[in-house]
């Protein structure tokens, strides 16, 4: 096995990287050496590969009119010398920022050093000639130079802002400052022409509001190119005679913040997380634009160097995974809710209006989801200014139907003012089973699935009573699961909760009862909320209570809305995804009971895509649907073994 591959396999596609930024002294290079050397050695022992630092780090990036002075020039080269020589026992990559004079010019450049050896160097593109920024005044665009090469330290190395660095693991590219501030900044280029991760060293000083548009703009950057965006700013000892540099050391994975540095700190800091390469290879093989835009490339070659292997130690992860990934903290949350809930009610209307619809029919069970359903129904009504009595909510008792979901179910109906009916479905069941001869005291999958499709037919006849729509209630976690019966519940005419996943189904009904409901309703709808999640297809307990826990059957929905996030969303491997699952719910779940329910939801959502293949409609409300017309399309004969072999392998 190549050693890439090896490695992508051992550390599951994780770059570990780091943001530096050095306390300096302006036109001080031993000192700035000395500092620089300290952070590399922090970093190396922390296991980095890549590391860089701010613009102009040797001198410091305000020395001015001084970066005409030989000596500064000399003292630059001897730092890095000093840095070359103190650091050539060490495998990590840094990148270092310096003047580097080229015949009879001086070029503001980022120098990549690796084991004693200088691999490249990268002049900056842009150069800032307006407001506190004269850097016209000391140094030469990279696009005014015609030379390939460089003379630096005594190594004859590559020159170019085309410079494309290859690790066993990863493809960086290089940018400096203003570069990521013009309309085509150069990493643009170099993100397709393979760079994944880029980096920027910088000069970034403050202002009012400046910080929050620089976040803004490496987090577009970072996304627009589907790569890490590693961001380090010079920090404090810089000259404040106009103005003041705060210290930014920022990195991000695909517009998402990984890890910040602390503003305005006095000291020395080391910003530190892992890149996910194998995550960004796979956004970029689905993403097509991405792919086009390959032809929009600067027309340079891109000149690709060939970093230095080295073995790789075992990964060590900084960052850390929201154990459900569905589901927004804090104020997030009620945003997303809230957006959630007007999509829904947005598509519904839609299709009402078109079909003419005179009614809609939901059945109502108690449970989370047909709660979510009716609600949506309200809102839907509501907005469109229609009569809440043409939502026919249906309840169907059956054998397994306890008091507390039926009294829930009528309760909310009544206190929402929607028409209500009872059909029970006992005595067709009953009736069923002997037209089929089925033991009626054999609780197997021919006495739950008849339910639910005595139940689904019900609805679709009230529908053409009522000239009306059954709406569907099934959730994205069920879907994937194949947890619902084939032409019984799996079916309707527009199903609303298709693209939900079931971790967030609780915290939309919660939102919807805490924001926009009267009081009886709401104390309904939170007591639904903490009801056991069950299809109650199976009698209750000798106590009335609830006997089928849907979660005890098919395992916790948080586990399988994390496996459904990484494996849809991200594309992982099965060990990757139960690699985060053990480290994300190591307080929660032993490592036995995350591999069974990983290959239960493996099994199950492999096998069960025939259900998925002929889905009615529904909105999208996330980044994953399973809908065969949207984000999914998979043959219902595409085998699991793969996968399960890859599970059953795990902990060997």
């Amino acid at each position: 096995m190549c050693p890439n591959i090896n490695w992508i396999l051992m550390n599951y596609g994780y770059v570990k990287v780091a943001a530096a930024v050095p306390r300096v002294k302006v036109a001080d290079c031993k000192f700035n050496a000395g500092q620089i050397e300290k952070e590399i050695i922090i970093a190396d022992g922390k296991g980095v590969q890549i590391i860089a630092f701010p613009e102009l780090c040797i001198t410091g990036y305000t020395c001015a009119d001084l970066f005409a002075q030989q000596l500064l020039l000399e003292e630059a080269e001897m730092g890095l010398i000093q840095i070359l020589n103190n650091t050539r026992q060490m495998d990590i990559i840094s990148i270092l920022g310096m003047p580097v004079p080229l015949n009879g010019v001086l070029l503001n450049t980022a120098v990549v050093i690796q084991k004693g050896k200088i691999l490249g160097i990268v002049p900056k593109t842009y150069l800032p000639n307006y407001k506190e920024f004269y850097e016209k005044r000391w140094f030469t665009s990279a696009r005014e130079v015609s030379e390939t090469t460089a003379r630096l330290c005594g190594q004859v190395v590559p020159m170019g802002r085309n410079l494309l660095f290859e690790t066993a693991d990863t493809t960086f590219g290089i940018e400096i400052c203003e570069d990521l501030w013009a309309p085509i900044p150069p990493s643009s280029s170099l993100a397709l022409q393979g760079a994944e991760i880029l980096f920027n060293l910088s000069a970034d000083n403050e202002g009012i509001g400046k910080h929050a548009y620089l976040r803004s703009l490496i987090s577009q950057q970072s996304a627009r190119c589907i790569a890490g965006y590693v961001f380090s700013s010079c920090g404090f000892g810089e000259s404040t005679t106009d103005v003041v540099f705060a210290g930014n050391g920022l990195i991000y994975e695909n517009g998402t913040l990984l890890a910040s540095s602390e503003r305005f700190s006095f000291g020395e800091q080391v910003v530190i997380s892992e890149i996910d390469v194998e995550h960004i290879r796979t956004e970029r093989r689905v993403n097509t634009t991405f792919t086009a835009c390959h032809a929009n490339c600067a027309p340079e070659v891109p000149v690709r160097i060939s970093t230095e292997y080295v073995n790789s130690g075992d990964l060590n992860l900084t960052r850390t995974f929201d154990p459900h990934p569905f589901v927004p903290q804090g104020p997030a949350l009620n945003e997303r809710c809230e957006e959630i809930f007007s999509i829904q009610v947005s598509g519904l209307a839609q299709r009402l209006v078109h079909t003419n619809a005179k009614s809609v029919v939901v059945g109502i069970s108690g449970g989370l989801d047909s709660t979510l359903a009716l609600l949506v129904c309200v809102k839907t009504f509501d907005k469109l200014g229609w009569d809440r009595k043409g939502i026919i909510g249906v309840t169907m008792p059956g054998f397994g139907t306890t008091d507390r979901t039926h009294t829930n179910a009528v309760d909310l109906m009544t206190s929402l003012g929607v028409t209500m009916r009872e059909v029970s479905i006992k005595d067709a069941c009953i009736q069923h089973f002997k037209d089929i001869d089925h033991d009626i005291n054999v609780h197997d999958v021919v006495y739950e699935n008849s339910q639910a499709r005595e139940r689904t037919q019900i609805l679709m006849d009230i529908a053409n009573q009522t000239w009306g729509m059954v709406i569907g209630t099934g959730d994205l976690s069920e879907l994937a699961l194949g947890w619902a019966t084939y032409n019984g519940d799996h079916m309707s005419m527009y199903g609303v909760n298709g693209s939900i996943p079931k971790t967030l189904v609780k915290h939309l009904v919660k939102w919807v009862a805490e924001n926009d409901m009267d009081e009886t309703s709401r104390a309904t709808l939170l007591d639904i909320v903490d009801t056991p999640i069950s299809p109650e297809l199976i009698p209750a307990d000798e106590n009335g209570n609830i006997r089928q826990i849907t979660e005890d059957l098919v395992g916790p929905y948080e586990l399988h809305d994390f496996f459904l996030y990484y494996f849809l969303r991200c594309g992982f491997r099965p060990s990757k995804i139960f690699f985060l699952a053990a480290r994300t719910f190591k307080d929660v779940y032993d490592e036995e009971t995350i591999k069974k329910w990983l290959q239960t939801f493996c099994r199950r959502f492999f096998n069960q895509q025939f259900k998925r293949s002929c889905l009615p409609d529904g909105p999208k409300v996330g980044s994953i649907s399973i809908s065969p017309r949207g984000d999914w399309r998979m043959p219902s004969d595409a085998s699991s073994e793969m996968w399960l072999r890859e599970i059953d392998a795990l902990n060997d």
